[in-house]
């Protein structure tokens, strides 16, 4: 499914750090292969995001780089574009260069656990961020958006704002990521309720924008009277946006997930009825806290596998999103 890495793994500069969303707790803990910390405080930090291109995952970058440097740690965020071999790459520089430790948003849900483990056997701990892997006890923490939740409250308000019946299609985002089964699965829940609604197509999109917009375009060639688009992400949702602008077909309802700043602003002009903010700023920093408080004294969370509530944002409330992917409420 992955193709193979070229080249170099994409180095990010800082932007600075958005401010903190609200969180909940996560999930019951298996133990981790990590003894004891390197005792590197101070040292180098490697975070690795998928694709900064996404402002959701350059968000998570800036976040996290910015809270290494606040706490004394030299940080360097690197790109995998959800390709295991680049994120190889990557642990394999982070070993050669005895990084104090490392932030993963990993690139593959199985791929990715040979990774870590390399990592946390070469005495490198290892917190995960955003996308879960399908193994516990290899990282220290894994700390991610309660995605179930979120799935729930956005096919809540997508009922909401299309009505209880018609034809609907669905973009499905990244496969070997968990999230999207664990939203789909969500938005199934809720839709299944509502037996006048039919799903005509299911699309995967791999959370990329021009894919959902070339998707969504094969989708109304087959489906002409189409009534509503569930979205796993913000940037399908506004490549589905797109091509619907492009049909001539702005009546039809588009629901996202992300809480990105494009999609905000299409909250605020009607065009997505409404985005599901993940907590993003709020993962990524804790991870960068938790992880020092590992390599200064050892400390492991409480809990290895971390979940943080999403939040619904509509026009009622868009106007308090003040930042990228900050809700002040």
């Amino acid at each position: 499914m992955f193709r193979k890495a070229i080249g170099a793994a994409l180095v990010l500069g800082v932007t600075g750090a958005v401010a903190m969303t609200g969180c909940s707790g996560g999930s019951a803990q298996s133990g981790s292969s990590a003894s004891s910390s390197n005792g590197n405080a101070g040292g180098p930090i490697t975070i690795v995001v998928n694709d900064p291109s996404n402002p959701y995952w350059l968000t998570e970058g800036n976040v996290a780089k910015a809270e290494a440097e606040k706490l004394g740690y030299q940080a360097t965020v690197a790109a995998s574009k959800g390709d295991v071999n680049t994120e190889s790459t990557i642990i394999d520089t982070a070993i050669a260069n005895h990084s104090a430790g490392i932030i993963l948003d990993p690139a593959n849900a199985d791929g990715s656990i040979g990774n870590i483990k390399r990592a946390m056997n070469a005495k490198i701990p290892v917190f995960l961020v955003n996308a879960e892997i399908n193994q516990t006890g290899v990282a220290l923490g894994q700390l991610v958006s309660n995605n179930a939740q979120g799935a729930a409250i956005g096919a809540q308000q997508w009922i909401k704002a299309a009505g209880t019946k018609g034809d609907y299609a669905e973009l499905f985002g990244l496969p070997s990521d968990n999230n999207a089964a664990t939203r789909s699965n969500g938005y199934k829940t809720v839709i299944s309720q509502y037996p006048d609604w039919k799903q005509v197509a299911k699309q995967t999109a791999n959370w990329d924008r021009a894919l959902g917009q070339q998707k969504m375009q094969s989708i109304l060639q087959a489906n002409p009277n189409i009534n509503a688009v569930i979205s796993g992400n913000d940037e399908m949702a506004l490549g589905a946006i797109a091509a619907l602008k492009q049909a001539g077909k702005t009546n039809v309802i588009v629901g996202g997930f992300d809480g990105s700043p494009d999609a905000v602003s299409a909250v605020k002009d009607g065009s997505l009825a409404y985005t599901v903010l993940q907590p993003v700023a709020t993962f990524a920093k804790k991870a960068v806290d938790e992880l020092d408080q590992y390599i200064k004294n050892g400390t492991k969370p409480s809990q290895e596998k971390q979940s943080f509530d999403c939040i619904l944002i509509t026009k009622a409330n868009v106007d308090k999103m003040t930042a990228p992917f900050t809700y002040s409420g």
